[in-house]
């Protein structure tokens, strides 16, 4: 394990006979308090946590979160105190890093996940979803937009749905999730570890290479979109974080 404070790192070695049969990765956002929101400190982790992995003998990632929550969204403390230029540009990093990263990663979604979180979400290989849980798109109730993330999120989801969820903000359910794209399963909680597994053993059957190459396929217009947008949603995203609407629709949130 690290010694990272808002992001743990493991590698999870077969211990049983009905485990994945190979190595691999967890990676933990660990701020439970913060309900994992999307700090500088906490993205850096995970940048450096994801090029362990990359470097590491293990055949996949497993990206989790501790706490009630798996991701809040843009931490708004540190984006009023800070601005959201550094932010931005780092979620944006993270974003392209798994898309990118050589070994297929896995969400493990188990908590409610709003705003920035769903990008991370998105730009997993395969997520799987508790059912009970909910997700929403806020940004546009506090003046915002989903910039950097619909860089990652819209090549997943259906057309209309992201119209939908981008301009109301409204919660929607896992199972709304996985019908329009944006995860690939939604199951009890009780059988959201038993289905990390299975997606694991399956990947655990492929060879390193062939892995590699076939995420590369996959991934390759969705990265050519991202390389060729990505500065103008990160600007975009600190300019609108900046602005007085937006401060004031976060100021106002913060105060609850």
């Amino acid at each position: 394990m690290t010694d990272h404070n808002q992001v743990t790192y493991d590698v999870v070695a077969p211990s049983r006979t009905d485990a994945p049969p190979v190595p691999y990765a967890r990676i933990t956002l660990d701020a439970p308090r913060r309900r994992n929101a999307l700090s500088l400190a906490l993205l850096d982790e995970l940048r450096a946590a994801l090029d362990r992995a990359a470097h590491d003998d293990v055949r996949a990632v497993v990206l989790a979160a501790s706490g009630p929550a798996f991701c809040s969204g843009a931490d708004l403390t540190e984006a009023l105190a800070d601005g959201m230029t550094a932010s931005a540009r780092r979620l944006a990093d993270v974003l392209r890093d798994l898309l990118a990263l050589p070994k297929p990663v896995v969400a493990r979604v188990h908590g409610p996940v709003r705003a920035g979180g769903i990008g991370l979400v998105a730009a997993c290989d395969v997520a799987v979803s508790a059912d009970h849980i909910t997700y929403a798109f806020t940004e546009a109730r506090l003046a915002l937009a989903p910039a950097v993330i619909s860089l990652a999120v819209l090549p997943r989801m259906s057309p209309r749905a992201a119209q939908r969820t981008f301009l109301t903000g409204a919660q929607f359910t896992a199972a709304e999730a996985a019908r329009w794209g944006l995860v690939t399963s939604s199951v009890p909680a009780a059988d959201l570890d038993a289905e990390v597994d299975a997606v694991l053993a399956g990947l655990s059957a492929a060879d390193p290479q062939g892995l590699a190459a076939t995420k590369e396929l996959l991934n390759a217009d969705t990265l050519a979109r991202f390389d060729a947008h990505v500065d103008d949603v990160v600007d975009a995203s600190a300019r609108l974080f900046a602005s007085e609407p937006a401060r004031a629709a976060m100021e106002k949130l913060l105060a609850r």
